[in-house]
This record gives C-alpha cells, sequence and structure tokens, in this order.
C-alpha cells in the first residue's frame, strides 16, 4: 500500500478533527492520522507551522501547503473536486451517484441527453465501501468495492455525464414542467426529469470501535460478506426478521453464528425464529448489549457484550460481525418536496404507490385525471426513484445497477412528452 499524501493532525476530542476525518472517508481519499497529544515531535510540528499557535485540525498535502480549521468547502477546494455545475438547467439531473444513479446517467448520456449527476460523497455509494463485491455478474474473481466504484465513474465520464460532488442536496420544488435541485451552497439547478438515488444507511450502534472495523470484520449484508467466513465465527447483532434470515444464510459460510439479541425475544416471524432456533450452527444470546469492537492488524477480533440484566461484561472473540438493526433512506430533503414516502421514508414508486391507501386518500374528490406513475415513478411527474432508497428494493448492487437502466429508459420515453 501507498504511503497516504495526506497526513491529517489533530486530537481524539476534536469536533472539528472528527468531521475533516468523516469528509476524507466519505470521499474515499486516503490520509495519515497523527494525535498530537500522543507524538510530541507532532505537536511540535504543528505549533511552528501556525507560528506559535497550537491549531487543530492542521492537514498537510503532498506539496507541502497546509490548511488548518479547514471547512469541507475549503477542503473540496483543496483537494480538487467539482462542487458547482456548468449550467443552470439539464434535461435530466440524478441525486446520487451509487451504482443506480451512475448505471442511469451512462444509459441516458449514451442516448444524447445531457445529465448532471450530483453525489454528497464518493461516487459508488456504499458498494465502493464494501472490502469486496463477490456476487457482481462478470467479476468471476470478485471486485473490490473501491475499484467497481471507479469502473463505474470512469464509464460514465467516458459518455460525457457531468459529474458534482461534495454537494448536499436541501430541497426539491417543482413548477410546471420543471424539477428544481436546491444544494447548500445555495446553487438551484432545475431539469425535466429527475431521478432520486440517494441511496440508504444502515443503522449503527455507535459503540466504540465499530466505525474503525468497518469493512474490516464489520459488515452490513450476509449475502455480499459471508463467504469470506467459510469455517468462522460471527456474530450476528439484532433481533427482527432481518437479523434472523441473514443468521440462517450465514450458516451457509461459517462454522459458527451467535445472534446478539438486546431483548428476551425475537420480533420475526414465527416460522424463521423456528428455522433459527433448530439450527445447531446458530446460538442466541438474549438480553445482550454490544458494548464495544475490538482489533488487531486492522482487523476485527472481539466484541465486549453486557448482560444488560445482571450488568455482567465480558469479552468474545469472533472473526467477523453483521449489524441487522434496520436501514434509513436518505431521504430528508425531500420534505415539502410533493414525493410520497411509505411510513418508513422510502420512496414509493408505481405498482405499490397506487396501491398505497395514504396516496390514494389524497385524491380529489371528483377529480378523475390522478397521476398513475409507471415503474419507478413517484407521486410526482417526472420524478423517479431507484436503488436503496426506493420501497421494495432488494438493497443489492446487481439489482440497483438494472433500475438504474429500467430508470433511464423510462426518463428517456417521460422527456419525450415534456
Amino acid at each position: 500500500m501507498s504511503q497516504p499524501a495526506i497526513t491529517l493532525y489533530g486530537a481524539h476530542w476534536c469536533p472539528d478533527c472528527r468531521r475533516s476525518k468523516q469528509f476524507l472517508g466519505e470521499h474515499q481519499i486516503p490520509y495519515a492520522w497523527i494525535d498530537i497529544e500522543r507524538d510530541q515531535a507532532a505537536e511540535e510540528r504543528v505549533i511552528a507551522m501556525n507560528e506559535g499557535k497550537r491549531i487543530i485540525p492542521t492537514i498537510v498535502f503532498e506539496n507541502g501547503s497546509f490548511l488548518t480549521e479547514p471547512s469541507n468547502a475549503e477542503l473540496a477546494a483543496k483537494l480538487g473536486l467539482k462542487t458547482s455545475a456548468s449550467r443552470h438547467h439539464y434535461p435530466f439531473i440524478i441525486i446520487g451517484g451509487g451504482p443506480a444513479g451512475l448505471t442511469a446517467a451512462l444509459y441516458t448520456a449514451r442516448e444524447g441527453i445531457d445529465t448532471l449527476v450530483i453525489e454528497r460523497a464518493a461516487f459508488g455509494g456504499q458498494a465502493a465501501a464494501t472490502e469486496k463485491l463477490d456476487n457482481m455478474p462478470g467479476f468471476p474473481d470478485g471486485v473490490a468495492g473501491i475499484d467497481f466504484a471507479n469502473r463505474l465513474r470512469k464509464q460514465a465520464e467516458r459518455f460525457g455525464v457531468e459529474l458534482l460532488q461534495a454537494q448536499d442536496v436541501v430541497g426539491v420544488t417543482s413548477h410546471d414542467n420543471y424539477h428544481v435541485v436546491h444544494t447548500a451552497d445555495g446553487a438551484s439547478y432545475s431539469a425535466c426529469a429527475l431521478l432520486i438515488a440517494t441511496g440508504s444507511r444502515y443503522r449503527r450502534l455507535g459503540a466504540p470501535g465499530e466505525r474503525d472495523y468497518i469493512g474490516a470484520g464489520i459488515h452490513f449484508c450476509a449475502t455480499c460478506d459471508g463467504p469470506f467466513y467459510r469455517g468462522k465465527h460471527v456474530a450476528v447483532v439484532g433481533g427482527g426478521n432481518s437479523a434472523a434470515e441473514e443468521s440462517l444464510l450465514l450458516t451457509k459460510f461459517a462454522d459458527k453464528v451467535t445472534i446478539l439479541v438486546r431483548k428476551g425475544e425475537f420480533q420475526a416471524s414465527r416460522v424463521v425464529q423456528d428455522s433459527v432456533m433448530e439450527n445447531p450452527k446458530i446460538q442466541v444470546r438474549w438480553r445482550t448489549d454490544v458494548q464495544a469492537f475490538h482489533g488487531a492488524q486492522s482487523k476485527l477480533t472481539s466484541v465486549t457484550l453486557l448482560d444488560n440484566r445482571s450488568g455482567a461484561t465480558e469479552e468474545m472473540a469472533v472473526d467477523g460481525a453483521f449489524i441487522f438493526i434496520g436501514q434509513d433512506p436518505n431521504t430528508g430533503f425531500l420534505h415539502g418536496s410533493g414525493v410520497h414516502l411509505n411510513p418508513w421514508g422510502f420512496i414509493a414508486t408505481g405498482h405499490d404507490l397506487i396501491h398505497d391507501p395514504v396516496y390514494l386518500a389524497a385524491r380529489p374528490a371528483g377529480d378523475a385525471v390522478f397521476h398513475e406513475p409507471v415503474t419507478l415513478e413517484s407521486s410526482v411527474p417526472g420524478i423517479f426513484a431507484a436503488g436503496d432508497v426506493r420501497s421494495g428494493s432488494t438493497k443489492q448492487v446487481a439489482s440497483a445497477a438494472g433500475e438504474g437502466a429500467t430508470a433511464a429508459l423510462l426518463v428517456r420515453e417521460y422527456l419525450k412528452m415534456v
């Protein structure tokens, strides 16, 4: 592995240091972290660079230049990230640069439709942060998540897609035949058609060490990462259907699966519960909380457990941990947009939407003309959704890419009418 070209000097208690680390992590930019409270020479270096002042974070770049206490915007500019588009109107705008969004973009760009993709973090979405994708068609030996993301981005760029990153979308409004995307820097971009492909984020425990070992022992997808644990011991955190079902899947690979359930019972269907309890490879530990994750040589090795009845703690050795405590869609910016969300915040589309009782109840009395969306179209004509952000999606990279391609073809036909 090559030496990172960026060095971030800071301290563990510093919130601006954590923000800078988060920004670099979101954009998959490697850096070296030095805690100046543990390295006196580094502290003296920071003081010298800042003319006698102990200012953190201080971020030093490959050419020797540095920034102190930079905002995310300043960091983006320094790193050469494109944060403003070349114009303010496009036929088609995509919010989200994961597999669904980038696939849709390259399809529409090949059709000669000028396309803008807006992404807040690294292109590739959650797939970019996955250690290895072993179930992607066309990659018989698997492919590293970051490599897959980079290939997808280059493919989109080859067809002329305009990519805008390090930019948060804060709202979407519509008027006449236009949809307007509002970004955090105060800019607005309009389009005739819009695709929302912002994905979802796995809920995390927030326990110490969790962030350090994501992708290096801590996972959120048994289908994706279970095969790496053949013959090993894994822990599963959660007590719902997903945790129970994914535990059964993991028994195809792991020799032992320990399910850690906070409550005294599963919140899963009876059939799934019975299958779990009858499986000799599965052990269930009730009333158990995860307090911390530990590792060595950048790999998870154990978890600290708390018996929430007795208060007793212990450390359990594991090779991997899978967390299934739910997902939250990235749809907060859609409030007030008119796009209908299901009770869990995912975007309802097509068939599911026209059978949604809440949506149907909004039909004006006696109104014979009511929007009946096509597949992947939302409650607002011309706004589509694809990938993990959509209600009913399978939360798999291959299907997200497929939905992106489908959405692109639907957009192509929609644009012929506006």
